[in-house]
C-alpha cells in the first residue's frame, strides 16, 4: 500500500486522497486476486479432481461429487487470501483477521457436514446399513462439530481462550440437557435399538400410539419415518420404541410364511351323525376316500369289539359331518400349492357361541406379498363357503330380510293348503 501511495503522491495527487485511493486499489487487486483464486479452484482445479474420480474404477467416491464435499472445501481459498492480505491494512487488520477465520470456520464446518452426509449415504449402499444405520451417529459428530465451531468464534469475537468458554459450559449443563433432551434419548435408544437389533430400514411395523402400520424408512437421531400403508408417513420419537410397545413383522418375513387366523361359524342345527348315503357320497371325494375307508374300518372294530348296539347312532362312535368336513378342509390345506407345509397347519373347534361352532383355519401363505396373502385367503374360504352344504352343513348368518320374507311366503303357502 505505501508503494501505491508513493505513486499516487508522485503524480500530484493530495496526501489525503492518495491514501484513500491506495486503500481502494488494494482491496480491488485483493477482491480480484480472491475472484481469480475462486476461479482457478472451481473451475480447473475441482474439474480436474471430478474428472479422477469419474474416470476411476470406484463408485462409491462419486458420492462426495453429489454431496459437493470439495466444492464446499473450495470456499476456504478466498478467506485464506483476505486473512494473508489482513496487515495491509494494520487499523483494521484485528478485524479482517478474525472475519476471515470466522469463516474459514463456517466454511470448515459446512464441508464437514457434507462429507459426513457423503459417509451416510455410501454406507448405505451396503446391506449391513439395514441391520445397523449410522445415521443417528453422524447426527451426533454433527451436533458436537457445530458446537465446537460455535465456541471457537465466540471465543475469537470476545478474545478469551475456548477453554475458558467450555469451563463456563458446566454451569449451563442442565439447560443444554434441557435443550437436547430429544437429541440425547435419542442417542441412547439408537444405541440401544441397534445393539438389540429391535428395528431395521425396511421393517414393517406397527405403533397403534402413534397410528404407525407400514414400512420404516429411516431411522435417524431423533425420530424413525414410517411409511404407512396409505401413503402417509408418521414419524416416530426414537426413545419412543424403546418406552412403548410395538409390534415388528420382521419374523414373519424371515419365516417365509405369513398367517391366516381366520374361523367359519357353522349352524349347530345343521351338525349331524353321517349316514350311510352321505358317506358314499362323500367317499367320491379324492381328497376324503382314504380317510373315510379307514375310519369306517377303525369305527367297526372298535363297535365290534366293545358289543355296540347299532341301532340307535348314538351308541358307539359315528363319524359326524363336521368331524368329515374339518378333515376334508385341513387336507385341503396340505395339498395347496401355496400353503406353507413346514409351519403349523391346523383346523380346529373353537369353544361354541351364539353364532354356532367356530371351525378356525390356522395356516400360513407361503407368499408374505399382502396383495397375495389376500387373494389365497379369499380363494380358500370362498371354497370352504361352497363345500359346505355337500356335507349338509349351513353356514351361520343373521336372518336378513330376505328370510323373514321367504319364511312368511312358507308359512302362508302351507295356511292356504
Amino acid at each position: 500500500m505505501d508503494f501505491i501511495k508513493r505513486q499516487l503522491l508522485e503524480q500530484g495527487v493530495s496526501s489525503s486522497v492518495a491514501v484513500y485511493l491506495a486503500s481502494m486499489i488494494v482491496i480491488l487487486l485483493v477482491v480480484g486476486l480472491c475472484a481469480v483464486a475462486n476461479f482457478v479452484t472451481k473451475k480447473i482445479v475441482l474439474r480436474v479432481i471430478a474428472s479422477i474420480i469419474m474416470k476411476n474404477r470406484f463408485t462409491w467416491d462419486n458420492v462426495f461429487l453429489e454431496r459437493k464435499v470439495f466444492h464446499r472445501f473450495a470456499h476456504i481459498v478466498p478467506a485464506v487470501i483476505i486473512y494473508y492480505f489482513a496487515p495491509v491494512f494494520p487499523h483494521y487488520q484485528t478485524l479482517i483477521e478474525k472475519g476471515a477465520v470466522i469463516s474459514i470456520i463456517i466454511v470448515s464446518m459446512m464441508a464437514i457436514d457434507a462429507f459426513l452426509n457423503a459417509c451416510n449415504d455410501i454406507y448405505n449402499t451396503y446391506e449391513v446399513s439395514k441391520i445397523k444405520p449410522i445415521r443417528g451417529y453422524t447426527q451426533v459428530i454433527k451436533i458436537f462439530v457445530f458446537i465446537i465451531g460455535a465456541i471457537i468464534i465466540v471465543s475469537g469475537l470476545i478474545g478469551q481462550s475456548p477453554l475458558l468458554l467450555l469451563s463456563g459450559l458446566g454451569a449451563l449443563s442442565a439447560v443444554l440437557m434441557l435443550i437436547f433432551k430429544d437429541s440425547i434419548l435419542g442417542l441412547v435408544a439408537g444405541v440401544q435399538l441397534s445393539a438389540n437389533d429391535m428395528v431395521r430400514v425396511g421393517d414393517w411395523i406397527e405403533m397403534p400410539k402413534y397410528n404407525a402400520d407400514g414400512d420404516v424408512i429411516d431411522i435417524s437421531l431423533n425420530t424413525v419415518k414410517v411409511l404407512n400403508f396409505d401413503k402417509t408417513i408418521t414419524m416416530i420419537p426414537s426413545y419412543a420404541l424403546i418406552s412403548d410397545s410395538f409390534r415388528n413383522w420382521r419374523g414373519m418375513r424371515q419365516a417365509g410364511g405369513r398367517r391366516i387366523k381366520r374361523a367359519v361359524h357353522i349352524d349347530a342345527s345343521s351338525i349331524g351323525f353321517c349316514s350311510r348315503e352321505m358317506l358314499g357320497r362323500l367317499r367320491k371325494i379324492q381328497l376324503l376316500a382314504d380317510y373315510i375307508e379307514n375310519k369306517e374300518r377303525e369305527i367297526a372294530e372298535h363297535n365290534d369289539r366293545n358289543g355296540v348296539d347299532k341301532s340307535l347312532e348314538v351308541n358307539g362312535r359315528q363319524l359326524t359331518n363336521v368331524g368329515v368336513f374339518r378333515v376334508y378342509v385341513e387336507n385341503y390345506l396340505r395339498q395347496h400349492a401355496l400353503i406353507h407345509r413346514d409351519l403349523t397347519l391346523l383346523v380346529r373347534q373353537l369353544a361354541p357361541t351364539e353364532h354356532g361352532l367356530p371351525l378356525e383355519i390356522y395356516a400360513f401363505v407361503r407368499d408374505t406379498n399382502w396383495a397375495v396373502y389376500e387373494s389365497v385367503q379369499s380363494d380358500i374360504f370362498d371354497h370352504i363357503f361352497a363345500s359346505a352344504p355337500t356335507f349338509g352343513l349351513r353356514i351361520f348368518q343373521n336372518p336378513t330380510g330376505h328370510d323373514f320374507t321367504r319364511a312368511l311366503r312358507e308359512e302362508t303357502r302351507s295356511a292356504g293348503s
